[in-house]
């Protein structure tokens, strides 16, 4: 690998963080511990990443000669080894001396066993930030291995918050008391429900163009071509079957059938590595039923798209699965965990939504509850559920509507979803 590239990598990516203007996300960052930023592509990891930088050197802790800044999905270093990273660190003393820079390294998980490096880092003292677009980053072997040294957090497209930040709009105590601010909460809502939080979308016209590009980059780039996928036609109809089927359960077997019917030779085996990698790249995550076997809880699941513009790029005029799907999100920024499950949809005799049972709440998603039967349905839910497993909060998630109900003791607070998505 010739030095004299990699030293104008480096001048390079010092001139981008110099320059470039971003919008806070309040991240909180301690001081002497490394990270491992994943989270789907665009997501906006390496943003977090270089506001880290001029976060410090805005309050003179560090200067920007002190930071080793790479991204790795730079084509002059596309074949670069795990055995050749070490040269960073050569470049970065012929240049600026002997000394321990802050260490960010970008998108690493292209450079196979980059974890035994980044492991030597932290050993010797470094303080180290990485960031990755793939699951395997999490991975019981890497985690092993890197364990005890990196706190590792998940990166979501822009929560509804943070897009109304994003788009100046400020949120005081009292927002919910003045009228101004609720016709705009209100005005963008209708923005971001279809178009999601994917931050280089917002100045967009054609966000849905934007949107299918970037879908098209996840499938063909992270998932058909790093897995030696053949089958392009048959994954893409898996893809497409799952964004119809948002609000219902679906078996491997079925969406193994699915595929067959097109022609497409696919075996059960094939199918669970489809969704796989589908979740590996953080297109897609899947809940299971709480009250199933172990078995038909890998097998029968809900399946979800991490952002409304990436389920929207497959529908036309799906509200409903569309509020399905950012209440999904919703939950699982706020009950994600790791590998432990802790967010789950309830279906015995009952179906409710969502179910989360460490704190003792269900929620449901409905554009509406003006019909008699839909009342009926999303109440009677709730005070099955209630009565099996008793409930601390009940929650209906509505496009626009608002009310309080009363199942019993139990209180059920009807929520339109812009006004959820901020509490």
């Amino acid at each position: 690998m010739d030095k004299q590239v990699l030293k104008r990598i480096i001048t390079e990516r010092h001139q981008e963080v110099r320059e470039r203007q971003l919008t806070f996300r309040p991240q909180h960052f301690e001081e002497k511990m490394n990270y491992v930023l994943v989270g789907i592509r665009r997501a906006g990891k390496s943003c977090l990443m270089i506001q880290d930088i001029q976060r410090r050197i805005a309050q003179g802790l560090i200067k920007l000669e002190d930071c080793l800044y790479v991204n790795f999905e730079d084509e002059r270093i596309r074949y670069m080894e795990a055995s050749e990273l070490g040269l960073w660190l050569d470049c970065y003393a012929e240049m600026f001396g002997d000394k321990k820079p802050y260490v960010y390294l970008d998108e690493v998980q292209v450079i196979d066993g980059w974890e035994q490096f980044v492991r030597r880092l932290a050993d010797q003292q470094y303080r180290v930030m990485v960031t990755g677009s793939n699951a395997k980053m999490l991975s019981n072997e890497i985690a092993t291995t890197l364990g005890g040294r990196f706190v590792i957090r998940e990166v979501w497209p822009f929560s509804f918050e943070e897009y109304l930040h994003n788009r100046g709009v400020g949120l005081d105590e009292n927002w919910l008391y003045t009228p101004n601010v609720l016709h705009l909460v209100a005005h963008y809502m209708d923005t971001y429900f279809p178009h999601g939080g994917f931050a280089e979308s917002f100045d967009l016209i054609d966000k849905r163009e934007w949107v299918n590009s970037l879908y098209q980059k996840i499938l063909l780039g992270d998932i058909v071509a790093r897995n030696n996928i053949r089958n392009t036609r048959g994954i893409r109809l898996l893809v497409k079957k799952i964004a119809e089927s948002i609000t219902q359960p679906v078996s491997l077997s079925r969406l193994q059938n699915i595929v067959k019917s097109t022609g497409e030779k696919v075996s059960l085996a094939t199918v669970k590595d489809y969704l796989q990698y589908l979740e590996d790249s953080y297109m897609l995550f899947s809940l299971s039923n709480f009250v199933s076997p172990i078995t038909e809880k890998e097998t029968i699941k809900k399946r979800y798209f991490t952002d409304n513009g990436l389920l929207n790029n497959f529908l036309f005029g799906g509200d409903e699965k569309l509020l399905e799907n950012i209440c999904a999100i919703h939950l699982l920024r706020q009950f994600s965990n790791g590998d432990e499950p802790r967010v789950f949809y309830y279906n015995r005799n009952i179906e409710v939504d969502f179910y989360v049972p460490e704190v003792g709440m269900a929620v449901q998603a409905t554009l509406d509850m003006m019909s008699d039967e839909t009342r009926e349905r999303e109440l009677g839910a709730l005070a099955a559920l209630h009565r099996v497993n008793p409930l601390q909060q009940a929650v209906i998630v509505t496009r626009d509507q608002e009310e309080h109900c009363q199942i019993g003791t139990l209180p059920v607070e009807v929520i339109p979803v812009w006004k959820w998505l901020l509490m």
